[in-house]
């Protein structure tokens, strides 16, 4: 499936080619859910400045809901295919969360229609709003929730406006204890004076209140639009490498805290079920792991 009618609110993001290079991408095709764009986080590094850079206001991308109608059409088209079991992500143009405190949250909307399907929505976040989901266990077999968390200094130099990595974890923790899946990405991970204490103490604060499906860990990805866009272009200064999705910081240093975090999961928590966002064919060969095995966020 490619898309459904005009692609505007169910497609295939399929923009990562099978790499063949060292410096392209791996990143497995998904199915997006656009169903709004923007967020009210304001994170400095948002590639969605980019990407939304003719709606910036004030350096934010406010966010925007489509029409429900619309949205309604296409699920429903979609839900007629004969597919198998699909993941569908609801939070790579938005905030996932970012419609629950709407008088009619978005939950409540999209979940009934795939209540009982074979299919999964992805709610991607930085958000704290869980509770029309704690309302419906019903929704538990229809639903993953994954928070995007980082280190303290990471966040609070450049996540100014997102709730903070604990209350995020607390968040994840209620919904877990419910018996929802649940997924983190540590991403963009950075390489900060003392990134080893702060990335395990992270690590350690997941895994005092829950055990999550899967982790993915990423880093910094400067796309020209991104660079070009955002007002706070301090972490800038971390990027060195080209790739084929944007600068990166150096290669050895993403390599380093990989590994020691992907060590530091399994030596302390027993824990492998690791994936690697839109990282290059090079790092895939240098962590001795096959990137046609990859399993990280927004796959099944």
């Amino acid at each position: 499936m490619k898309q459904i009618l005009d692609g505007s609110i169910i497609k295939l993001f399929d923009k990562t080619p099978e790499p063949e290079h060292e410096g392209d991408v791996v990143c497995p095709h998904f199915i997006e859910l656009k169903w709004a764009y923007g967020c009210p986080h304001d994170c400095s590094y948002c590639y969605l400045k980019g990407t939304f850079r003719y709606r910036l206001v004030d350096g934010r991308i406010l966010p925007h809901f489509k029409d429900r109608q619309k949205i309604m059409r296409h699920v429903e088209e979609f839900l007629k295919l004969d597919l198998e079991p699909t993941i569908l992500n609801a939070g790579e143009l938005c905030d996932g969360l970012m419609g629950e405190g709407l008088q009619e949250p978005f939950s409540e909307f999209i979940m009934p229609l795939f209540y009982g399907s074979r299919h999964i929505i992805l709610f991607l976040t930085k958000g704290t709003r869980v509770e029309h989901f704690l309302d419906h266990s019903e929704w538990r077999s229809n639903a993953i929730l994954s928070w995007s968390l980082n280190a303290a200094p990471v966040a609070e130099r450049w996540e100014k406006q997102a709730p903070s990595v604990e209350d995020r974890i607390g968040s994840a923790k209620k919904v877990f204890e419910a018996g929802y899946k649940v997924r983190l990405r540590i991403d963009p991970m950075a390489p900060v004076e003392g990134w080893l204490e702060h990335y395990s103490a992270l690590v350690d604060k997941v895994f005092s209140s829950l055990y999550p499906e899967r982790i993915t860990l990423g880093s910094f990805r400067g796309l020209v639009s991104t660079r070009s866009s955002v007002k706070d272009k301090s972490w800038l200064e971390f990027l060195s490498e080209r790739s084929g999705w944007g600068l990166k910081p150096s290669h050895d240093s993403r390599l380093e805290m990989y590994r020691a975090l992907t060590v530091y999961l399994r030596e302390e928590y027993d824990y492998v079920d690791v994936g690697f966002c839109k990282e290059t064919l090079r790092m895939w060969k240098s962590l001795g792991l096959d990137w046609r095995e990859n399993r990280c966020n927004c796959s099944k």
